[in-house]
């Protein structure tokens, strides 16, 4: 991966408490997993930011292989990939997402 893009990739990470990496953005999400992943955190009421993955191709591979994961929505919280859209679902119905996401903005 190029360093300039592990470097913004790692400064956007870092930045924000809770990060999701998707298809279009939170007010229209571009793909069923991506809105998967925006449904949950709007019902838990955080604050989160997205970033658009379809408006730069660059950042759009170099996420799959700053997290070793193949798939698109990719989650950090607290600067930690989590997941994506399965992870979610599992951790929110198991009440384990709503403590992680109260222990990174407690932080």
């Amino acid at each position: 991966m190029n360093p300039e893009i592990q470097q913004k990739i790692e400064q956007l990470v870092n930045d924000n408490k809770v990060l999701v990496f998707m298809k279009g953005s939170k007010l229209m999400p571009q793909c069923g997993f991506s809105n998967n992943v925006v449904q949950i955190l709007n019902t838990l009421g955080v604050p989160y930011e997205t970033v658009d993955i379809l408006q730069d191709y660059e950042i759009r591979q170099g996420i799959k292989e700053y997290s070793n994961w193949p798939t698109i929505p990719q989650v950090y919280i607290n600067g930690e990939f989590v997941g994506g859209s399965d992870i979610l679902i599992e951790l929110y119905q198991s009440g384990e997402l709503q403590q992680i996401v109260e222990v990174a903005l407690a932080s």
